[in-house]
């Protein structure tokens, strides 16, 4: 079990991702869209939205910090095991309560407006539930175990695991020893990456470069007609 999900379920996942990207835009690039729902409801959406993509950007950085940069790293700058835990706890809880309460608030709005359950996909669905888990344990991880159990030094386990997937060279064993909940809430995050290529979250590694060689569009105003005397 120990190879299976930590050697080869990742990289089953990376091809699900990959080979369902590779489909989804070539044969949906009309679906390949956010589908604004904003005419069915503002406010809800506003103060939702805005936690929730600030908060879930803050949060990928803080995992990109905490797990790709090794700790040796961190010790070469003269950040001690304390002084990096204390800023992770403060800024990446704040970061992942941000997040939550964003998808509490736009997980409500669907649930309140007839109209917005009425364009809400399964794969909608499917999608928030995913979010919940992953950010609900990413959560409690920081903010409940390492407050009040004692704080788990993933960067020595779940650090090197992860950055030799990119290698092909991952260590199942550092695995073995990590908490529960931080072995669930990878396992949900490979869900997440499985069906992320289905569902209307592909706009976000949508860049628009299009637009930087896109001719301006001029507006003028309509010259009202005024007879002549």
């Amino acid at each position: 079990m120990n190879l299976f999900f930590w050697v080869i379920l990742p990289y089953i996942t990376v091809t699900i991702l990959v080979l369902g990207l590779l489909v989804r835009y070539n044969f949906d690039q009309l679906g390949w869209s956010a589908r604004s729902t904003e005419i069915f409801e503002k406010r809800q959406l506003k103060w939702g939205s805005l936690l929730f993509h600030w908060g879930i950007l803050a949060a990928f950085v803080g995992h990109v910090v905490g797990i790709l940069i090794p700790i040796a790293v961190y010790h070469g700058l003269g950040i001690s095991n304390e002084m990096y835990h204390r800023g992770a706890i403060l800024l990446g809880g704040m970061a992942g309560l941000a997040a939550l309460i964003g998808l509490v608030i736009l997980t409500v709005r669907r649930l309140t407006h007839p109209r917005l359950r009425r364009h809400t996909s399964f794969a909608d669905w499917l999608t928030t539930v995913v979010l919940l888990v992953v950010i609900g344990l990413g959560d409690w991880i920081t903010l409940g175990h390492n407050l009040y159990a004692t704080p788990f030094e993933y960067r020595t386990t779940v650090g090197p695991w992860f950055r030799g997937l990119f290698v092909f060279s991952p260590h199942a064993y550092l695995m073995t020893g990590i908490p529960l909940v931080f072995k669930i809430h990878i396992v949900a995050s490979y869900v997440f990456w499985m069906i992320f290529p289905f569902t209307r979250l592909v706009h976000i590694i949508s860049v628009p470069f299009a637009y930087l060689r896109r001719a301006p569009i001029l507006y003028r105003s309509r010259l009202r007609y005024r007879p002549q005397s």
